[in-house]
């Protein structure tokens, strides 16, 4: 599945064998996330993890910031 484009947000949802996976990949983005200080909006159900990219310093917009934040979170599947 691919990142979509709603509301100003890129927006995806991964899916999981179960919630201790999901909680670890949830882990590995944290990591990441913060390396690079851009730190997502995401939910958690529990196999499910749903995110919404935006960059609030520029207004609650899609930005090459959140682009890159996406790559690196497809990358850790």
């Amino acid at each position: 599945m691919k990142w979509t484009t709603d509301n100003n947000k890129l927006k995806k949802t991964f899916t999981f064998k179960d919630f201790t996976e999901a909680f670890g990949f949830m882990t590995k983005v944290a990591i990441v996330a913060e390396k690079m200080n851009h730190h997502p909006t995401w939910t958690n159900t529990w196999n499910r993890v749903s995110f919404e990219l935006s960059t609030h310093d520029a207004g609650d917009i899609v930005t090459e910031k959140d682009r890159k934040l996406a790559d690196a979170i497809d990358k850790l599947v």
